[in-house]
Formats: structure tokens, sequence, C-alpha cells
């Protein structure tokens, strides 16, 4: 990759924030070194800093995100910790597939701190989507951990997240290894989204609690 690459990488991630109905324009500065993007600027929700990831993620060639962005709430008067904090309980209650009685949600100066044990990984990453999703939220700290109710089968589990993978992206260059209840990820995806699918599918499988992401992305 040499700086002819790097600059078109610049030039289709800038398209992509515009192209981004939920971002404003020209808050979001980019820079780009050996397909690293380096994202900076100020936004003013959480929501909108994690959108902007995703969109450098959707570009081709891109091979990581640093994300240095800032979330500035805005000038006028927001929601105070009490309040984004009952917002936040209700959003896990409305989610029928999060066990919100097993979480506990602590805010300070609108960083959510969010606690508990789930069953299953896709219930943890669930949680944090319906929270990042609020206003006068700065951030989050996901803390809750994996329990899952039995042990998972070695073998099987191999299989059938193999399986998973070649039905949604035909991953024949990602290898997975099981050790007790985590899985290792290692090989090659062809995106971000082909990332992200592999990472869904890996907790989504039933007694899994770690996922090691060895995966790179590119080439």
């Amino acid at each position: 990759m040499d700086a002819d690459d790097d600059q078109r990488i610049q030039r289709d991630v800038l398209a992509e924030l515009a192209w981004d109905p939920r971002l404003l324009p020209n808050e979001i500065g980019v820079t780009v070194d050996q397909g690293v993007v380096t994202l900076h600027g100020f936004v003013d929700g959480v929501a909108r800093r994690w959108a902007a990831a995703r969109c450098a993620q959707r570009v081709r060639g891109v091979r990581a995100v640093a994300d240095e962005i800032e979330v500035r709430l805005a000038g006028t008067p927001g929601r105070t910790d009490a309040e984004i904090a009952i917002a936040a309980s209700r959003a896990l209650e409305w989610d029928s597939f999060v066990p919100a009685e097993r979480l506990a949600v602590t805010v300070a100066n609108g960083w959510l701190m969010l606690r508990g044990e789930v069953e299953f990984g896709w219930q943890r990453r669930a949680a944090e989507g319906e929270l990042r999703r609020l206003d006068g939220v700065r951030g989050i700290t996901n803390l809750v951990e994996v329990r899952p109710p039995a042990p998972p089968a070695g073998d099987r589990l191999r299989h059938d997240v193999r399986r998973a993978l070649l039905r949604t992206i035909g991953a024949d260059r990602v290898t997975v290894e099981v050790d007790g209840d985590t899985l290792v990820l290692a090989g090659v995806v062809r995106s971000w989204w082909e990332h992200d699918q592999v990472q869904r599918v890996a907790w989504s499988a039933p007694g899994v609690r770690v996922v090691h992401d060895q995966l790179l992305v590119g080439g």
C-alpha cells in the first residue's frame, strides 16, 4: 500500500462520512497511513461517534480505524446523570432479548458503566447497542460478563460455527479453534462488514464466554 492508496482511502472515507445522514458536514477529520484510518474531531453524542467509525470501516482498503473523536454535548442544558440512568434502565427493559433484571447501569458525567451477567455474548452486545442510542451519553464502558448455563462441546461447537460462517459469508479463510468456552478466530476477511458478521456468529454460539479475535481485514 502506497501514498496513492492512502489518498484514495481518505477521499472515500470523507465521502462516506458526508453520505451518512446521521453525521454533520465537516465535523470529522480523516488521516490515513498505510491503510490505518484515524478519525478526529467533535460530535455531540456517542451514537454519532460510533456511526463515524462504522463509515470508515465500510470503505474498501481500510485495515484498521483509530477513533480519536471527542464527544462534546451541545451547549444547551442536557440530561442529568439521573435522567440518563432512568432512560438507560428503560431502554434495557424495553428490549425483550436483554435480561435487564441481571444488569446494572451507573452514570457519571454522561459516561455509562454497564455491569452484570448474561448467558450469551450477543446479549452483551445488544445491551450496549441500546445504550449507545441515548441522548446525552458521552461513552460506555461495558463490563458485563458472559456466563453460559452449560459448557460447550468443543468439536460440535467448532463444526456449528464453521457451518454458520459458510452460510453467511462463505468464510473459507477463517479458522475456528475452541479452548473450553473460548473461541479463537484467525485468518483473513475481505471487509469490516465480513469481520462484523464473523463476530456476530461467534458470539451467537451457545456456551461461548470469550472470543479472541485474531482476524486480519483485507488481503
